[in-house]
Formats: C-alpha cells, structure tokens, sequence
C-alpha cells in the first residue's frame, strides 16, 4: 500500500503537477513542482497509516481518513457479491481489491472496497464472505459438511462438478467490437479536449485547409472521406483495444448457487454473483450488432447493477447457448433449457403498427408540407431539396417497419421445475429482449397515453426489484393486457 497508493494518486493528479511545473517555469522557482509532488505522495501515505479493517463474525467495518474520519459497517448477511480486482500494479505486488456488494447502492456503482489485501488471503475471504449464500442451497459432502468453492485470484478457475462452464470469450470476438459506440465514447472526450486547446484553429488555418478551399469540389469530398475513414479507424481501433483489455479470458461458470465471471488482461476482474438473486437475463441488440449477427448478454439480478454484463459483444450462438443455461430450472440442466431463451413472441398487431409508423414519419410530413404550402405560394427554390425529406422519409419508414418486427412479447406458464417467466422485446436501434421470472414481478402498471386509448393499446409496466426495476411490453392491444397479468402471476390482477 505504501507503493501503490502514491502512485495512484500521482497519475490522478497529473494535471495539477503539469500546472504546478508550468507555474514553477514562468515563475522562475522550478520547487513549485516537487512541492506539488511532495504534497500528494505525502497524501497517500496517510492512507495506510490511516486505514483498519475487520471482519467480524456479523458485520465487515472499514475506517478511513486523516482529517475526516469515516467508519463503514456492512452486515455480513446483507452482502450480495464480492468483487475481485488487481491492476498490473496489484498483480506484480501480490495485491488485490476486494469489493463488496450489498445492493443498497448498486445504481450509483458505490461498493465497499478493501484494497492492497494479500492475494492469498482473497479467496478465502471471499469464501467467508459469501458463506451465507450456501447455507440454503449449497451441496453437501458425505459428512455433511457444505463445500464452498475458493478460487485462487492468479490461476483460472477451475472447472469441476460442483462449477460449470457455460460461456467463453473467444479471441475472434474481438471483430464485433466496432460495432458499438465505445470506441466514440473514448475518442470524443480527447477531440473535444484537443479543439478546447486551440487544436482546431491550427488544423483549420494551415495552408493545406486553405489550399483544399481554393480547389475543386473533388478536393473536399476526397478530403472530407479521407477524415471520415480516419475516424473510423481510430474508433475501432479503440474500440478493440478496449475490448481485449476488458474481456480477455473472460470465463463464464456456474455451481448452482454462484455465478463466477473472470476476465481482464492488464486488470483483472473476478466477479461471484448469489444466484438466489436471480431474476432473468437480458439480450442486447444494436442494429449494427443484430446485422452482424451478434448480440450482449445482461444479467437481471436484485442488488446489483441494472446492466450487470455477463457476455460482452459475441456471437448469437453463444448468446443463446450461455442464455438457455441461465434461465434453465436449477438442478433440472439442460433439459429444456432452450425453452425461455428461444420462446416465439406474439406480435402486437396493426394498432401498433400503425403508431410506429406515425410516431416515424410525423416530423417529416410537418416541414414537407410547409415547403409545399411555400412552393404552391410562389417561393421559389431548388427542387433537389425535395431529396431531403423523400430520403429522410424512406430511412424512417424502414426504421418503422424494424421497430414493429421487434415489437413482441411472450409468457411461459409455471411447471413443477420451473416459474412462470415474462419475456418482452422491444427497439431497433437499441434492441433488448428481456426474459424476466413472473415471481420476481412485485407490482404492475397499465398505462395509456391520450393517442393509445384512441388505438385500443397500452403500455403494461412490470414493476421488481431487479434490474432495470421497469419492464415495458408496449404497445399492446388493451384486451390482451389483462391476460398477459393474469397468466404471469394468477391471482394478482383480483377483480377489475
């Protein structure tokens, strides 16, 4: 700790030392930067001479901080996952971080973090940890006794009876990671930092600008596709950079009780999910994945993240085969586990139909017809500006007739080894389709807007504690929305 919190704390305030050696410069006095230096190593040294932890035998306490003291108490039976991560720093020193989940602020991301811990004491932490998610389902030795699985931070999990794998990163998945708007998320922050510090006035006042500007038409657009194409390139390449980082060895198992997730190349991250807190999966389809055949695999589970990753961007197949695991009955794998994943949704009809239509093309019929109510007054203009709306309106169209084609939604009824389950897609650009468990639904909502109750539809909202805490099965026909309620959870819907 005495090593890597100084430098921690030194690369995050990097800009105040570029200040504080540019005050020093111009200032003439060249101490002003080992001053700054000094000061945040000083800093990070409190840290260790400031910071306790204990594990005690119901509750994880935590005291931090040098002026301000603060002391973070966690019931151990309130935890919900307990997070493994080691930077290149940590694993060259044998260190790692051990975070820990309880779900109270797990839409913020704020986890209860020990860092610098021994990694040889990690895993049986870990163990200890989460030992209150066994008591119920763990399997039992022939004495008895439970097993609980330990997993060492710096070998692979292992693979065993008790641990299945049921997903893999593979190294050819890297090509799908263009495909998302990662890439953009990384390079636009630094364009928008270049532009702030005059780089576009250099760029823009150069003599190749000027000179591009004073010559053909054939100049600039062979000028305007030659940064178009470079952009591209560095996004994607951005995007794959960050995508074998992220995911590399990324391995999938399940014991029945736990889900494990491992992955990283320079940090490494171990992740153990309690699956009594499982509430479903949600597969993830952008159109550009959708188009290359690809999709994102999310976990619907109390007391974690909205969007807890289970695989990044990856085949269908594999999508799929890792989905019909998850949603399986546990102990009844893999009989008829395809069956939730794979189900067939039943289509909402022409209202709906219609409304995706609308909700498309209104915004452009409203200026076309303005510059026909103008053309039919005597204004005259061009007519290749009539280009503009006819493309616009044939790329909206076809974007209607993508979002009515996702528009779906299924219920599977309960069987003797498995719950009733509530699956609802929806998007074109953004596509999800959600496969949520109908006992984890503790409320519902049927909404109609002024325009829906024209249409005879409605928008039904299932309410849980899981996720995205709201699941939309929208634009669907009135008639069928007490149905769809009743089949979910019997009983519930009481007497309308």
């Amino acid at each position: 700790m005495l090593l890597v919190h100084p430098i921690n704390e030194v690369v995050k305030f990097i800009p105040v030392l570029i200040g504080s050696v540019i005050l020093g410069t111009n200032t003439g006095n060249h101490l002003w930067g080992l001053i700054a230096l000094a000061a945040i190593v000083g800093f990070a040294l409190t840290r260790w001479f400031t910071t306790t932890y204990r594990v005690g035998p119901t509750h994880v306490e935590l005291r931090t901080g040098l002026i301000r003291r603060k002391k973070l108490s966690v019931p151990r039976s309130r935890i919900r996952s307990v997070d493994i991560e080691a930077d290149l720093l940590h694993r060259v020193l044998g260190l790692a971080v051990l975070a820990i989940g309880t779900g109270q602020h797990a839409d913020s991301g704020e986890k209860f973090k020990l860092d610098a811990l021994d990694a040889d004491v990690v895993p049986g932490l870990r163990a200890a940890l989460l030992a209150h998610t066994a008591l119920d389902a763990a399997p039992e030795s022939a004495a008895g006794q439970q097993i609980p699985i330990e997993t060492p931070l710096r070998k692979d999990l292992p693979v065993s009876g008790n641990a299945r794998e049921i997903g893999h990163w593979r190294a050819s998945w890297v090509r799908y990671a263009p495909l998302s708007l990662t890439g953009f998320a990384i390079i636009a922050p630094i364009v928008g930092l270049a532009f702030q510090y005059g780089f576009g006035e250099i760029v823009f006042s150069s003599d190749t600008v000027r000179n591009i500007e004073d010559g053909s038409a054939v100049l600039i657009a062979v000028a305007i596709a030659l940064l178009i194409g470079a952009i591209v390139v560095i996004v994607s390449l951005a995007a794959c950079t960050r995508y074998l980082t992220t995911y590399f060895g990324l391995r999938v198992l399940d014991n029945d009780r736990t889900l494990h997730l491992r992955h990283g190349l320079f940090t490494t991250r171990q992740i153990t999910l309690d699956l009594a807190r499982f509430r479903g999966a949600t597969v993830n389809e952008p159109l550009l994945l959708r188009l290359a055949g690809a999709a994102e695999l999310e976990a619907i589970m109390t007391g974690q993240s909205p969007r807890q990753k289970i695989l990044p961007q990856a085949p269908r197949s594999a999508i799929e085969s890792t989905l019909a695991e998850l949603l399986a009955p546990r102990g009844a794998r893999p009989a008829g586990a395809a069956t939730a994943s794979t189900a067939p949704l039943i289509a909402h009809g022409p209202a709906a139909r219609r409304r995706r239509y609308t909700r498309a093309l209104s915004p452009i019929l409203i200026p076309a017809a303005a510059m026909l109510i103008s053309s039919l007054a005597g204004v005259d203009f061009s007519p290749w500006w009539w280009l503009l709306p006819a493309l616009t309106a044939a790329i909206a169209a076809a974007l209607a007739a993508d979002r009515y084609r996702g528009l779906g939604h299924a219920v599977l009824p309960a069987t003797e080894s498995s719950p009733a389950w509530l699956i609802t897609r929806s998007g074109s650009l953004d596509r999800d389709r959600d496969c949520l468990e109908a006992p984890g639904i503790i409320g519902w909502t049927v909404r109609q807007s002024f325009w829906q109750r024209r249409s005879g539809i409605a928008t039904v909202v299932a309410a849980t504690a899981a996720g995205k805490k709201r699941y939309l099965v929208v634009d669907i026909p009135l008639e069928q929305a007490w149905d769809l309620i009743e089949s979910a959870t019997p009983g519930r819907l009481g007497t309308r």
